[in-house]
């Protein structure tokens, strides 16, 4: 065990943060669980060892991409670039449905047996090449003609993929990567062009859709729907969950206590997209807190790495891959006490799902890669500092 915490390299208070997350997503998984298990899908207990195997596997994924030297992942994003897009591609033309709806978001992994999301692997990978755009014309002078083929038209061809079967994720990465863009110091002038652009492929988008509505079944009406009935207030099934987990937050006041939830009964997605609303009614307004917290050191930790990065390509890389986990969760949260409308992205750490959490490790392991670098060149300087070092040099 000691060896393996000398194998453990990085920014430690990340390493914490993940670990609380992780811990502390055992009882309110565990807990939400029970809706699923009640419904006859399996048993509780079967449903948290799935989560903890998701968990193991997270956490060997953030292990080995941490050892991984951060300036493998500039050309590995070239290489992943074309993969995602085949993958997306294939996942789109399943024409999966579910209630009439368009849902084409996961593809079966043969052998295993197990769904993978593929959009969310894409988000990962667009982002990282992204930041690989950047820091390569950072301090240049940039001519947006010279950067329509490298840099957009990847991006725009991946988010068209990701589109029809999911917009909440399309418009987060569309969102971090001009956040991104514009930290990279892309011209203010092409990135307005840019959103312009951005709204003028999704208004196109919508048109298509309602022109062929076999083509998307009902997706853009779901949207569309979502978004109205938000802004309006009107009774539809998504305010039915909204108006549930307001419940479970209200009698957050005076906590249940651990696996007491009442409305993990009623909310469909108890243990995923509305786990915070069941954390509040179980662990109180203090559990929500703490959760809240958590991201938010974890969002400083990350902009302290950044800060602290030896080059342009790990100071853009560790915010590409570490603002979306924070802006994730803070959407989920915001949609449990209904100040977003209902997009079905999953709290990152906390709530069950495979992919979700095996992309977040990722993430955070690409992070870990970038602070282990800059671990490795200040012990090189200390050692270089050492007076003994110094004399057997000279020797």
């Amino acid at each position: 065990m000691q060896n393996l915490f000398k194998q453990i390299k990085g920014d430690k208070a990340i390493w914490a943060i993940v670990a609380l997350l992780a811990i502390f997503s055992f009882m309110p998984v565990y807990s939400a669980a029970s809706n699923l298990a009640n419904s006859g899908h399996t048993n509780t207990f079967s449903l948290l060892v799935k989560h903890f195997m998701h968990l193991l596997l997270g956490f060997i994924i953030m292990f080995g991409i941490h050892k991984v030297p951060y300036k493998y992942f500039r050309g590995l994003s070239m290489i992943m670039i074309p993969i995602v897009f085949v993958l997306l591609l294939v996942t789109m033309l399943q024409g999966t449905t579910i209630d009439g709806a368009n849902a084409s978001r996961w593809i079966q992994i043969p052998i295993v047996n197990m769904s993978f999301q593929t959009s969310t692997l894409a988000a990962v990978v667009l982002m990282v090449y992204v930041a690989r755009y950047l820091s390569k014309i950072k301090d240049k002078e940039i001519k947006f003609k010279e950067t329509i083929l490298p840099l957009w038209t990847p991006v725009f061809l991946i988010l068209i993929l990701i589109l029809p079967a999911n917009f909440s994720t399309t418009a987060i990465i569309f969102t971090m990567i001009m956040m991104l863009a514009f930290i990279g110091g892309y011209p203010l002038k092409y990135l307005g062009l840019m959103l312009l652009s951005g709204f003028a492929a999704l208004a196109l988008f919508v048109l298509v859709a309602k022109a062929f509505p076999e083509a998307m079944p009902n997706r853009v009406d779901t949207w569309m729907s979502r978004i109205e009935n938000f802004a309006n207030g009107e009774d539809t099934e998504a305010d039915y969950q909204i108006e549930k987990a307001k419940i479970a937050i209200a009698t957050g006041i005076t906590p249940l206590g651990p696996g007491k939830s009442v409305q993990k009964n009623f909310l469909p997605q108890s243990s995923s997209d509305f786990i915070f609303a069941i954390i509040i009614e179980e662990y109180g307004l203090y559990g929500g807190l703490f959760i809240l917290v958590l991201y938010m050191w974890l969002l400083f930790r990350i902009v302290i790495v950044s800060h602290k990065s030896d080059t342009v390509f790990g100071k853009l890389l560790v915010l590409a891959v570490g603002l979306p986990i924070v802006f994730q969760a803070l959407i989920n949260m915001a949609v449990a006490v209904e100040l977003f409308p209902v997009t079905g992205q999953t709290l990152p750490l906390i709530s069950s799902g495979g992919t979700s959490i095996w992309m977040t490790c990722l993430a955070i392991g690409i992070i870990l890669s970038v602070s282990a670098k800059r671990e490795e060149l200040k012990e090189q300087e200390e050692s270089n500092d050492n007076p003994l070092a110094i004399l057997s040099e000279t020797i």
